[in-house]
């Protein structure tokens, strides 16, 4: 008999869901932030967040498709920089700036060093490390961005810490070679009034100050605050770099930035979802009234109602506080999830999607035909933001590129 083979994990089974990345939409986003930032008088640097595996998309699925359109690539943990620089090695392609905005361990630093990666000087720490660098004789210092905390208060030094507590870094010129700085909003997406931003950008731009100050760059240090939210909104704050990170994927931050953005630029970017999730049901079948669905008998059918068992559940991502209120798309109709969600299983009323007991498709995020379930819908069904939604989809899950 004939070797079956089963795939690598629960994402490579037949009975599973998947997701679909839209390479076109995804250039289209690349494309819209390519053109914002060309804007003015000075062209700047494209940067795309790639962290939290690529924000949910899958990093071994988006990297190919952004590594030609952009400048700069952010990451948190710096194991996934160095998929880039493998990746780049791999098909002869020059090497792209890559900046590890994450916590690094003067260990992981030594690599990073060796490999060209740029990594983070967010507090005092750094200093203990200069011996261990110096001992590990890299080829060239390692290229720093130093971040200040303008009032997000997460890393960076303050301003009172600054220059007294970044001294290390002119003290180790052959250790460190600062190239840039940075901080990171705390406020721009919550609101349309961008008062705390901008006292924000004066902190960060005392900030830059005093490191020009002290450390006396060979060449202007990279600037980089701006966000997803505040490249779109507030134009004093893209210096030389952005970060854009949720609406790369085509989300906009927030309803209050969506409206803000037609304020500002006048006419409203363009952007495009890239993912969609569907899955195919395990069973469709009848029930009739009087049934009870699920754990908790918490829903019963008030009438006959076809039901579709779907092989997907708060494993994958799907979230349990959904219970209830969600629903997916079949044939273009809205269909109710049904009970709780569960750990592998949801199930969904098909009765007015399909005619007979054959299998569907349930698309749990994306368009099917005239209809369509956001991220920010199932998001708000579950009492929480579509960064985490889409964070949370399993890394198990089978991803596959679609024009």
């Amino acid at each position: 008999m004939e070797q079956v083979q089963l795939g690598d994990g629960p994402g490579d089974a037949v009975h599973s869901s998947w997701l679909e990345l839209s390479a076109s939409h995804l250039q289209h986003n690349v494309a819209a932030f390519r053109a914002l930032e060309s804007s003015g008088p000075t062209p700047r640097a494209l940067g795309v967040v790639l962290k939290g595996n690529a924000y949910g998309h899958g990093l071994a699925q988006v990297l190919p498709l952004v590594h030609a359109g952009v400048d700069v690539l952010y990451f948190i943990a710096p194991q996934d920089a160095l998929t880039v620089r493998a990746y780049e090695a791999a098909h002869g392609l020059p090497p792209r700036q890559v900046l590890v905005l994450g916590a690094v361990a003067p260990e992981e630093a030594i690599v990073l060093a060796r490999l060209g990666i740029d990594v983070v000087v967010a507090d005092s720490s750094w200093a203990d490390a200069v011996p261990g660098l110096r001992a590990a004789k890299l080829p060239h210092p390692l290229r720093v961005h130093v971040h200040v905390d303008t009032g997000l208060g997460r890393e960076g030094f303050t301003l009172d810490q600054l220059p007294k507590q970044t001294r290390f870094l002119a003290d180790a010129p052959d250790v460190f070679d600062t190239v840039g700085v940075l901080s990171h909003f705390a406020n721009t997406e919550d609101v349309t009034e961008q008062a705390y931003a901008l006292a924000q950008l004066d902190a960060f731009e005392t900030g830059i100050a005093r490191l020009t100050e002290q450390l006396k760059p060979g060449k202007p240090l990279q600037r980089h605050i701006a966000a997803s939210a505040a490249a779109l909104v507030l134009p004093r704050a893209r210096y030389e770099s952005s970060r854009v990170g949720i609406s790369l994927y085509g989300l906009w931050p927030s309803p209050e930035t969506r409206l803000s953005a037609r304020l500002v630029l006048g006419t409203l970017p363009v952007l495009k979802p890239v993912l969609s999730w569907r899955c195919r049901s395990q069973v469709v079948k009848w029930l009739p009234a009087g049934s009870y669905v699920g754990y908790g008998c918490t829903y019963r059918c008030s009438e006959p109602t076809r039901l579709a068992v779907l092989p997907v559940g708060y494993y994958d991502g799907y979230p349990r506080l959904a219970s209830g209120k969600a629903h997916v798309l079949v044939n273009g109709r809205r269909c109710a999830v049904l009970g709780r969600v569960m750990m592998n299983h949801l199930m969904v009323d098909v009765t007015h999607a399909t005619s007979d007991e054959r299998p569907v498709t349930a698309t749990l995020l994306g368009r099917d035909g005239e209809e369509s379930v956001s991220a920010e819908s199932l998001a708000g069904w579950a009492q929480t933001i579509h960064y985490e939604l889409l964070t949370r989809l399993g890394a198990h899950l089978r991803r596959v590129v679609v024009d």
